[in-house]
């Protein structure tokens, strides 16, 4: 059932060619068989020669758990050809993409559970950046549960980062704003408190879940801390850009 499940993900996502829900398809997925599909496909992609570079955390938001009935977030993995190098993507490497601004943290430490707090993700962060995440789902129409998204690499799609900042103790990350920007109209805006109250908390709380899959977060690697604000869709032709307060601005044109 795993390797099934793993596979027709990694068809849609070769393909994309979106399917429907693994739920569906195997009604007796649970949260633990996801993570294990998961780590399946990043094994492939791994052995495909692709380089593990960072890590995402989804679902940080009360109102995105509310939607799946959830009470925490998920995560996935960030690959080498997933980060976006230059200012616009071929949107036809995505199957139904989002966007939504996030932290980048990039750690000059590891950081290995349990017990990681967000005071000890402070000390280990090197520098950090503002980020635009493309989130996307090889499911069909968005329509999934946790389980699915957590199958589908938490619904990663690609991302784009700017400019690395050196982290000092005086940036109150809680605090800073963040605006998702679409072709020159502002979609949503949101504080970085929205992100489990700090983006660092969720950061610790990667680290402390990772630990529990014989696993850590490691230095040179970065994480993304989780968005901001809503995700707006984008199709062929649009810009988006996402803006942090004294991080900077990152935009990227879908063509």
């Amino acid at each position: 059932m795993l390797t099934d499940t793993a596979e027709a993900l990694w068809i849609a996502a070769r393909d994309r060619a979106p399917i429907r829900p693994p739920t569906e398809c195997a009604p007796g997925l649970n949260l633990a068989d996801a993570y294990a599909i998961q780590q399946l496909n990043l094994r492939r992609r791994i052995g495909a020669g692709a380089l593990l570079v960072g890590r995402k955390i989804g679902l940080t938001s009360k109102p995105m758990q509310a939607l799946l009935g959830v009470s925490e977030p998920d995560f996935g993995f960030i690959l080498d050809d997933m980060v976006i190098a230059g200012e616009s993507v071929d949107i036809s490497r995505f199957c139904s993409p989002r966007v939504e601004p996030e932290i980048a943290f990039l750690l000059g430490d590891s950081l290995r559970g349990p017990g990681v707090t967000a005071a000890d993700v402070y000390a280990a962060t090197q520098s950090v950046a503002v980020a635009l995440e493309i989130v996307d789902s090889r499911i069909a129409d968005w329509r999934l549960t946790l389980v699915d998204t957590v199958a589908d690499n938490a619904s990663s799609g690609a991302v784009a980062i700017g400019e690395w900042v050196p982290f000092t103790g005086d940036v109150r990350l809680p605090q800073l704003a963040a605006s998702l920007v679409l072709n020159g109209t502002e979609i949503d805006r949101g504080t970085g408190d929205a992100v489990m109250g700090d983006p660092a908390a969720a950061v610790a709380w990667l680290a402390n879940t990772l630990a529990e899959y014989g696993t850590e977060l490691v230095a040179g690697q970065f994480v993304m801390s989780g968005s901001f604000t809503t995700a707006a869709f984008v199709t062929r032709g649009d810009v988006a850009a996402a803006t942090i307060d004294t991080l900077g601005t990152v935009s990227l044109a879908f063509e």
